[in-house]
């Protein structure tokens, strides 16, 4: 089973090493996690992930190797919704308050607890609120929260009890992954990058310099030094060319939010956006719906905007070989005399900066999909997932 473990968590891309798991191995012979399967989890979570943007890989990788082996002492996501009465904590504390006040110094049997609350949990089949029996909230049970029952188990409630399971079954760490597609505020946080193109007036230092003030602050051994620097004048120019409509459609969302990211941007002197279907051909539309007539001619683009501007195309190069490398592979518009590869080939000689975000890339070389190979070879390529987009804003800011 351990070993299954290891692999899997290496399967699903967390780098554990074997120093990391002999370390675990020691933790478990120690007994820091005793008999508690959610001890376990948190023992293992602590020493083998490095990063929290790999707390969902784990979570996914514990749950398929040790679901099968939940105790009867795991609760269960309806059980906790039973438990969730928020909204009556002020009257509930006063009720315990009154009883408590009227208990004396007890001691309690730990096994016994831990033994009724195991066939509790096997034996309820309903929410309870008040009572001394049953797993529930505000009565003298020795099992739930907001009771006055001293010395029992607490599950759920504000700082409650919840098993490994109720954490992985959350998903809530999925938002933190460096592999997941991407959202509006992320694509924000990524183009803030592009930042330092932007060059500084000559004008008095006015704007405060984070970094500057953090470094000078520890120099000073901790005593606040404040640094000042000269405010920033947007510099960049993008030019965000993007596929629209076919394979892409399941990713409209997605593009919704690239765009919505970058025209709410201030970081930028200029945007310009256009609009493709598969591959760039004579013709780039000006909405996402690439209706015939509503468009502009590409060599427009090259005399009118500029070479300093940065390019970002974002498509899933999912194309027939002939859509890509035949002069009538454009079934949707005009060709211009030539295929979609020469196009491509004259946007790689127009504009130095130029990389290619894909919301579906295929790992290496797909043989199965040439023209994604062949797109590869032209321009440098990133999956459009946190850690592909800042990938791919380090290379619009690299000097060559």
């Amino acid at each position: 089973m351990f070993i299954k473990f290891f692999e899997t968590l290496r399967e699903k891309g967390l780098r554990v090493t074997l120093g990391e798991w002999l370390t675990f191995q020691e933790a478990l012979d120690g007994g820091l996690c005793g008999n508690s399967l959610t001890q376990f989890y948190y023992t293992a979570r602590m020493i083998l992930v490095k990063s929290e943007t790999d707390f969902d890989k784990f979570d996914m990788a514990f749950d398929e190797c040790f679901k099968a082996a939940s105790r009867e002492t795991e609760v269960g996501r309806e059980m906790l919704r039973w438990l969730d009465k928020s909204d009556m904590v002020e009257m509930a504390h006063e009720e315990a308050r009154k009883h408590l006040n009227q208990m004396e110094e007890i001691q309690v049997d730990r096994q016994d607890v831990e033994e009724k609350f195991r066939q509790r949990l096997k034996d309820q089949d309903s929410e309870h609120n008040g009572g001394s029996f049953w797993i529930g909230t505000m009565g003298k049970t020795s099992f739930g929260n907001m009771g006055g029952n001293v010395g029992g188990v607490r599950v759920g409630g504000k700082t409650g009890y919840q098993s490994a399971f109720a954490v992985v079954g959350a998903r809530k760490y999925r938002d933190f992954r460096d592999d997941r597609v991407l959202d509006n505020r992320q694509f924000q946080m990524a183009f803030r990058k592009l930042r330092q193109f932007s060059s500084r007036l000559d004008i008095p230092e006015t704007e405060l310099d984070i970094d500057g003030t953090v470094n000078k602050t520890c120099s000073n051994g901790g005593c606040l030094q404040i640094v000042m620097q000269k405010p920033r004048k947007n510099a960049v120019k993008l030019l965000l060319l993007m596929d629209s409509g076919g394979t892409m459609i399941p990713f409209s969302n997605l593009l919704n939010d690239l765009f919505q990211a970058v025209h709410k941007s201030n970081h930028y002197k200029d945007v310009k956006t256009y609009y493709f279907h598969n591959c760039i051909y004579s013709k780039l539309y000006k909405t996402p719906e690439c209706e015939n007539g509503d468009w502009i001619d590409t060599e427009w683009m090259f005399r009118n905007v500029g070479s300093d501007y940065k390019v970002i195309i974002v498509g899933d190069a999912a194309m027939a070989p002939e859509e890509l490398y035949s002069d009538t592979g454009n079934y949707r518009g005009p060709n211009g005399g030539l295929s979609g590869y020469e196009w491509l080939q004259l946007v790689k000689k127009k504009y130095k900066k130029v990389v290619w975000l894909n919301p579906k890339m295929a790992p290496g070389r797909a043989p199965w999909r040439e023209a994604e190979t062949a797109v590869k070879e032209l321009f440098p390529m990133y999956k459009l997932t946190v850690d592909g987009l800042n990938r791919a804003m380090v290379k619009l800011m690299a000097n060559r």
